[in-house]
């Protein structure tokens, strides 16, 4: 711990020089960290699925054995194996079946011994869940292409789906980006079911209870209740009669619609969608269709699940995505913050990074919902014009602004307005944004046997609208003057908990929704003495753990939750904290001066933060993200502010976020 660090006993703020000492030594740490044309990108880590699913496409595919490669991510396999025996979906969470029945059967395909004390305990684990049966539709479908299953332990998914007209109940524009480059691809491998070519003929029938040609009744999402699972369940009985006495000539004609569909969004060597299992599915689609391994869209198919990968001289894991602009956008914001002119200049670096990568030219698949608006937004990865995001766009347009605000040339202006025009016209009928759509809201979807995972769809949500609302707020619009903000802060409004707090759907969890909605709040002036900010700063306070520091567990995205549970405190989370307390005017409150004190008293040597939990979301309950870089720029912003305003002498944050 640092000396100067230490907490009083009746917690007074630390002295403005170690506060200066700290802000130094993180911003010249995080300025080492840049990749030299101005850009950050960090480690982007989820559960251990992504790697096993790695291995076994390799040996889906026959694809030569690279034993080291193997042997490295088998050591991070086995690094994250669970006290339970299992795997997780999050550090130190509960035994999750499908991460479990992927990794061991990868270990096993890896030529792990399957009674050496590691497997034995994960086969041990599994079975008393009741076995691999019991994972979900993904798994399953993994497990039906390698024969480990039938494929009537599948919901039916035909390709003819490619052919539904669009005032169907089902159709892909009522899904979510992520849904749609997913499931086009393996609508035709659902439909063509080949098999793992497997050369060493690995199979895991020691991990079922019951013989899997005997199951009957598989497995559902918790979310899925009656009515509508039992009406969909109906229907998939009725689809499994009719599917393999579809006519050949629709069929053919939606596997070629598939085709056209995912080579039009195909994105290079950065991969449909920018995410591992639509680059997966896309390269097995070209594959099972009969394209050469000198075909152009295989070899970039392959090349970008490549890219994912993560080595370091003792492990490697596979990454979902690859995170560039949003890295480099927050880190943009925390080096403004600090003000100091060497962070500026990186800052100016970055913004003239992320400039050229807006869209302009693309109208992606949001314009199924909105034709008449045009392009203009970011996305998340270094490509991916079809699916830019309106999160990722009001953080990058926010730092540019602020860079710029004192310069008479304003270089950015033109950028700004378009991204100001998409993002407004991305707003829902609830006056709330959702990341990649508007409006996608046909809830009734997540109740498909398909969609086990509840994260079908991409509807409003609290802490990216206010995003948006605090980018509108930061360019000048008013509650007075723009109907879209009015509407936007009456949702943000309306979404508040009874608790105080607000839901976080890309981060963990109400802490970052509420800082999130603090900070848009304070944007558009709502005086501090407004009963929002006073239910959210007594929620805050009251979850603050007794080190100074706050944090939420990945739990919190239960079913059943009925309130915060305390959960050991992480950097990232106590800087959405403080940040939060700052905009809602509170800087002078005695929780604000503890949490900066512990995040002084954990800083590294270095001069940046270990943070090992996960943090982030992809997919409550399903899918969570480890953003290596939160630990490295979020505690540098919530510190750095916290010196301005009491430098200042002020309590009202004059920015947007």
């Amino acid at each position: 711990m640092n000396a100067a660090a230490r907490i009083d006993a009746d917690y007074t703020a630390v002295s403005s020089e170690a506060l200066e000492t700290s802000i130094q030594n993180a911003k010249r740490a995080l300025l080492s960290l840049g990749k030299g044309d101005g850009h950050f990108c960090f480690e982007l880590e989820a559960d251990t699925s992504l790697s096993a699913e790695y291995v076994l496409m390799r040996h889906f595919r026959a694809e030569p054995v690279d034993a080291e490669l193997e042997r490295k991510i088998a050591v991070y396999l086995r690094r994250c194996q669970g006290d339970h025996g299992g795997w997780p979906l999050y550090q130190d969470g509960p035994f999750h079946i499908s991460s479990s029945v992927k990794a061991y059967f990868a270990l096993k395909m890896i030529g792990e011994d399957i009674d050496a004390p590691h497997m034995a305990r994960a086969r041990a684990a599994i079975l008393a869940y009741g076995g691999a049966a019991k994972s979900n539709v993904f798994t399953r479908a993994l497990l039906a292409l390698y024969g480990e299953i039938p494929w009537r332990g599948v919901p039916v998914m035909p390709v003819e789906i490619m052919l539904l007209p669009k005032w169907f109940p089902f159709h892909l524009d009522k899904i979510s980006y992520w849904g749609r480059t997913v499931l086009v691809p393996l609508l035709v491998l659902m439909t063509k079911k080949p098999r793992a070519k497997n050369p060493r003929n690995i199979h895991i029938a020691e991990l079922f209870t019951t013989p899997p040609e005997e199951v009957k009744v598989w497995p559902k999402g918790e979310h899925q209740t009656w009515p509508w699972a039992n009406i969909f369940g109906q229907i998939d009985k009725l689809l499994r009669l009719i599917e393999p006495h579809m006519p050949s000539g629709p069929r053919e004609r939606s596997i070629e619609l598939a085709m056209t569909w995912t080579t039009e969004r195909l994105n290079g060597v950065d991969g449909l969608g920018g995410i591992f299992p639509s680059m997966v599915n896309s390269l097995l689609m070209y594959d099972v269709l009969g394209a050469p391994d000198a075909d152009e869209r295989k070899k970039q198919a392959r090349e970008a699940i490549e890219r994912l990968l993560v080595a370091t001289d003792t492990e490697v894991y596979c990454q979902p995505c690859v995170s560039p602009v949003w890295d480099t956008c927050l880190t943009a914001h925390t080096l403004l913050e600090t003000g100091d002119e060497d962070a500026r200049e990186q800052a100016r670096q970055a913004c003239e990074w992320l400039a050229p990568l807006q869209v302009l030219d693309v109208k992606g698949d949001w314009a199924a919902q909105r034709p008449d608006v045009r392009p203009g937004g970011w996305a998340f990865q270094y490509a991916n014009a079809y699916y830019p995001d309106v999160d990722d766009t009001a953080v990058v347009v926010t730092a540019m602004d602020r860079l710029t605000a004192n310069d008479a040339s304003r270089p950015y202006d033109e950028r700004i307005a378009r991204a100001k025009e998409w993002i407004v016209g991305m707003q829902s009928k609830n006056g709330g944004w959702g990341a990649f759509d508007a409006d996608n809201t046909c809830h009734y979807l997540n109740h498909i046997p398909f969609a086990d995972h509840g994260a079908l769809l991409d509807p409003p949500t609290a802490d990216v609208s206010a995003r948006c609302v605090s980018m509108l707020a930061q360019l000048g619009d008013t509650i007075e003057s723009s109907e879209c903000l009015k509407r936007g802060v009456d949702y943000l409004l309306k979404e508040q908990e009874k608790d105080g707090s607000w839901f976080g759907r890309w981060g963990a969890n109400y802490i970052y929704g509420t800082w999130s909605t603090l900070c848009a709040l304070n944007a558009v002036g709502l005086p501090h003495e407004h009963d929002a900010y006073r239910r959210a700063v007594a929620w805050l306070t009251a979850i603050q753990n007794d080190d100074g520091g706050w944090g939420e567990d990945l739990s919190s995205y239960k079913l059943d939750y009925k309130g915060y549970e305390k959960a050991p405190s992480t950097a990232s989370q106590t800087a959405w904290a403080l940040l939060g307390l700052m905009a809602a005017g509170d800087v002078d409150h005695p929780a604000v001066a503890r949490g900066i004190a512990y995040l002084q008293s954990t800083q590294n040597g270095a001069g940046l933060w270990n943070e090992a939990r996960f943090t982030a979301t992809g997919f409550p309950r399903v899918f969570y993200l480890r953003y290596h870089g939160y630990g490295k720029f979020f505690p540098l912003w919530a510190l750095a502010r916290y010196r301005n305003l009491k430098r200042a002498n002020s309590k009202r944050v004059q920015i947007g976020l």
